[in-house]
């Protein structure tokens, strides 16, 4: 008598030539990803560590904003010129992402991410004992380039381990930590730099951003759904990357990254230059108080991942390029506070906006999602740097008129490409 063998489970199929007979194949067992959940320890853990992560690359980042007054006078360069502090920076940093997403593939995001963040946090304690110009730009530029390991490997992260239904919130807690750094390293550099001067300003936000990098590095959780690949292969990744773009709204997305960061950071490079001469004549630390806006807009990116899971992230997306928009054309008024409220209006669209675009590259990228999360960034950093000196010379032209001007442009074609990808992606 035999004995019926113990079976895993299996598909059969019927052998032709003996139909008494069936052919057992096993099937490759594939183990469900484990994602991490709402209401967990570990998720919890997961995104106060990103926010962190968000944080320190923005407090790092943009520090220099309100400094660049200063700079144009201590260094006796031009506006345009003394924006290139921030501009190599994001330069930099644009291109760094491609090489971050292909590294993170073998190194794992966990670690490049943290030595990322410890890098720049140096520079920026470099910059702050800079002897010329010269050796400050030459340490932003390599700490744009070192930042470049943090944003596409921290979305694809976020891609990777948080389950679907949690994303857009997840998201959205990242990019508030991105406003609360951007505002944070703003507030505390014009600050002391009205009592001090800006290297103590840019010490402290080293120091801040070593804080940050340790914190981490501690909360993170390692992957769980990421299996290193061995080795650099060079084609897998031109092929990852061009991949993406038979996506037709990929592209689209892109574009929406480029022009909404554009327009968020001329207004914000540009706007000290306005306010700092008459009839204004705001001190440093008035200056980096406005930059309390960012508060307004950590609210909004966290409220854009929620209201995107809940109502549509088609609705969403152009409803923020619209607030950018009218927030862009409220500056033009003369007086103060309409300023303000121009201003926080145009950071209040910017972060809905890039809140929800960053979760649909997710969504819509077939694959590859860490090549689609750094073609995002590139063009996304592409458009502070390159935006971002452009209006000084629509600042030269015209002062702030020519500036808005250059603006609503941009956002006029963010706001097509918004419902053209909307169209696309429901086909």
């Amino acid at each position: 008598m035999f004995r019926p063998a113990n079976r895993q489970k299996t598909t059969a199929s019927e052998v032709p030539s003996r139909p008494e007979l069936t052919l057992v194949k096993s099937e490759p067992l594939v183990e469900p990803r484990q994602f991490l959940t709402r209401g967990t320890p570990a998720f919890r853990r997961a995104t106060i560590a990103l926010f962190l992560s968000g944080f320190a690359t923005f407090s790092l980042l943009y520090c220099v904003q309100p400094l660049m007054p200063i700079f144009s006078q201590d260094f006796g360069v031009t506006p345009a010129e003394s924006s290139l502090s921030l501009s190599l920076s994001t330069g930099f940093l644009a291109f760094a992402i491609f090489g971050a997403a292909a590294v993170s593939e073998s190194l794992g995001r966990r670690s490049l991410m943290f030595i990322s963040l410890l890098g720049a946090a140096l520079c920026t304690l470099i910059c702050a004992v800079s002897p010329n110009w010269h050796v400050l730009l030459v340490f932003r530029a390599l700490e744009g380039f070192l930042l470049g390991g943090v944003p596409a490997v921290a979305m694809t992260y976020l891609a990777e381990e948080i389950e679907p239904r949690g994303l857009g919130g997840a998201m959205g807690l990242y990019i508030a930590g991105n406003a609360f750094g951007g505002m944070a390293g703003r507030v505390v550099t014009g600050t002391i730099a009205e009592f001090f001067s800006w290297r103590p300003a840019l010490a402290a936000v080293g120091i801040l951003g070593l804080i940050a990098a340790t914190g981490f590095l501690y909360l993170l959780p390692p992957s769980r759904n990421f299996t290193p690949r061995k080795g650099f292969d060079v084609a897998f990744h031109v092929k990852a990357w061009g991949g993406h773009f038979g996506n037709p709204a990929l592209p689209l997305l892109f574009a929406i990254g480029f022009l909404v960061m554009g327009s968020f950071v001329t207004v914000y490079n540009y706007a000290g230059f306005r306010l700092v001469v008459a009839p204004y004549n705001l001190s440093q630390t008035e200056l980096g108080l406005i930059f309390t806006a960012y508060l307004f807009g950590i609210v909004a990116s966290w409220a854009a991942g929620l209201l995107g899971d809940r109502i549509g992230h088609f609705v969403v997306l152009p409803a923020g390029v619209l607030i950018a928009a009218l927030g862009a054309a409220v500056t033009l008024a003369p007086s103060l506070p309409l300023i303000i409220l121009g201003i926080i209006l145009v950071t209040i669209g910017f972060f809905v906006t890039h809140s929800v675009a960053s979760a649909l590259v997710g969504r819509l990228a077939r694959g590859a999602k860490g090549h689609a999360s750094s073609l995002y960034l590139l063009a996304y950093y592409l458009g502070s740097s390159i935006a971002g000196s452009l209006g000084g010379y629509f600042w030269l032209a015209d002062g702030w008129n020519a500036v808005v001007v250059f603006i609503l442009i941009m956002l006029a074609v963010c706001l097509v490409s918004a419902f053209a990808v909307a169209r696309l992606a429901r086909r």
